[in-house]
């Protein structure tokens, strides 16, 4: 058990502010003499899991999940929203820093996390752990990424700070999304305690203070899904602010600025007020377990991740029926995804990403999809339109009942001439069932970033920097790399 600060209410404490900032004086009795509290918290339990040794494994999980999110946050920055953050970020220009920001000028720690944490979510490309329902890469890696920039740390310990990140966060969406989804963008409200305690690790914080970074990252949780039912770059603000709010909790932890220990599990914190249908008890569930960042899918295509089970059975059919004229289409899946994807006529880029019925019709149609295939000159086609108006969905209650922890489709098709073919598909491409090897996820990296106007030796550079890592001394050679890229990126702008 952590003892901490307190031997005074507020009202005492004010006339003996200190005003240059110090917090020294604040000491606390231990817990278990406070408001009936007898057991280290959640957030202590939390920190040990945390904080266990990261093994080679598990280094080289966090350079492939580091590469992945630096091929989508360098496409999110050509988008409309991503240059509106740079345009943003821009404005608070710090001179000397060497925090790498996509798209921008360097910038200190924070801004940094702020930008490049907006930006990995833009083109749905990201990574995604099913039963927490959270892209914990784009908050966490921001986070880390510019605090160990800053800080100047070696490879391993960047590497073993996005480890503890991924593994606080998805942990506390696990038990968040344990009755699925909520009103709460899971990926902004359980991120940031992962953004935290990535950036807490990189600032060598011991348990105590973690556990402040973690209590200030709870006050700073936010995020909420009307973003989805508008035109909005409101989810890239989510992510964004949780980057950036990480980085803040743990600079203040390091200055000693304490934080609600109980953050969790308190009868005000998160758990009871943000997600009453949760179960905390799974934030520790099998704590030698191996690490969180083992059960991440990677996305092989640019679409909502609820549509990939169905990508993948159409392409499964497209492949023996890829000359036959199709009559219907019956895609089966659970019900969040019909929730989330059911938009028949498209009419914007992010739209068709979250259309089922774009992204079924434009697999059968031509194949695995692409970058340009959820633009206006795609989603006009007319052979396109036709196919999705034969697209019909259903919510299937199998499916449903696996949903979160599995993600699955079943297509059936009728052809012209009477006959039928369907395909189920339990763990889509990428799912850590069906997972992404390593040339297909270098090649996603590279097609990313050539996409986004960066030279292949430049992007072969950094592919090299990143899986070197655990090796690495010191972040020279990342940096160096980083670099170069951002002047490539920077003379598009």
């Amino acid at each position: 058990m952590i003892c901490r600060p307190h031997t005074m209410n507020l009202v005492e404490l004010l006339p003996q502010a200190i005003p240059n900032g110090e917090f020294a004086h604040l000491q606390r009795l231990p817990l278990s003499c406070q408001s009936g509290y007898m057991a280290p918290s959640l957030t202590e339990d939390l920190i040990d899991i945390c904080t266990r040794p990261v093994g080679e494994a598990a280094q080289n999980r966090c350079a492939w999940a580091l590469l992945d999110w630096c091929g989508c946050a360098f496409i999110g920055s050509t988008a409309p929203a991503g240059r509106a953050l740079a345009a943003l970020t821009g404005q608070r220009n710090l001179t000397g820093r060497r925090c790498f920001a996509v798209g921008a000028s360097a910038q200190d720690a924070g801004g940094a996390a702020f930008l490049n944490g907006g930006l990995g979510n833009i083109y749905e490309m990201d990574d995604v752990h099913r039963t927490s329902i959270l892209h914990a890469g784009d908050v966490v890696i921001p986070a880390a990424l510019a605090v160990a920039q800053e800080r100047r740390i070696s490879g391993p310990d960047l590497l073993k700070a996005i480890a503890a990140g991924y593994e606080a966060a998805l942990r506390i969406g696990i038990a968040a999304a344990a009755n699925g989804y909520s009103a709460w963008y899971n990926s902004g409200t359980c991120g940031v305690f992962g953004a935290a305690l990535a950036a807490g690790r990189v600032l060598d914080l011991d348990k105590p203070r973690l556990a402040d970074a973690l209590g200030q990252a709870g006050m700073m949780a936010s995020g909420i899904w009307q973003c989805r039912l508008e035109p909005t770059y409101s989810k890239q603000l989510a992510t964004a602010h949780a980057a950036r709010s990480g980085v803040l909790a743990a600079q203040l932890a390091a200055t000693g600025f304490p934080g609600a220990l109980h953050i969790l599990e308190g009868e005000l914190g998160f758990f009871k007020t943000y997600y009453p249908a949760s179960d905390p008890n799974l934030v520790t569930r099998d704590p030698e377990a191996d690490w969180q960042i083992f059960d991440v899918s990677f996305k092989p295509w640019p679409a909502c991740r609820h549509a990939h089970p169905a990508i993948e059975a159409a392409l499964n059919l497209r492949a023996m029926h890829v000359d036959r004229s199709i009559s219907k289409i019956t895609v089966s899946t659970y019900a969040a995804a019909i929730d989330f994807c059911d938009n028949p006529r498209p009419v914007s880029d992010h739209e068709a990403r979250f259309s089922l019925q774009h992204c079924v019709a434009t697999a059968f149609l031509k194949g695995a999809p692409e970058l340009n295939d959820f633009g206006e000159t795609a989603r006009t086609r007319s052979d396109l339109a036709v196919l999705m108006d034969k697209v019909e969905l259903h919510s299937d209650d199998g499916f449903t009942e696996q949903f979160p922890g599995y993600m699955g489709a079943r297509i059936e098709i009728q052809m012209a001439d009477g006959t039928s073919d369907n395909s189920t598909v339990a763990t889509a491409k990428g799912d850590p069932e069906n997972p992404m090897s390593h040339a297909e996820l270098s090649g996603k990296f590279h097609k990313l970033a050539n996409a986004a106007g960066i030279s292949h030796q430049s992007a072969k550079a950094l592919e090299e920097a990143v899986h070197a890592l655990p090796q690495e001394p010191n972040l020279t050679r990342l940096d160096v790399a980083l670099e170069q890229i951002a002047t490539e990126l920077n003379a598009q702008s």
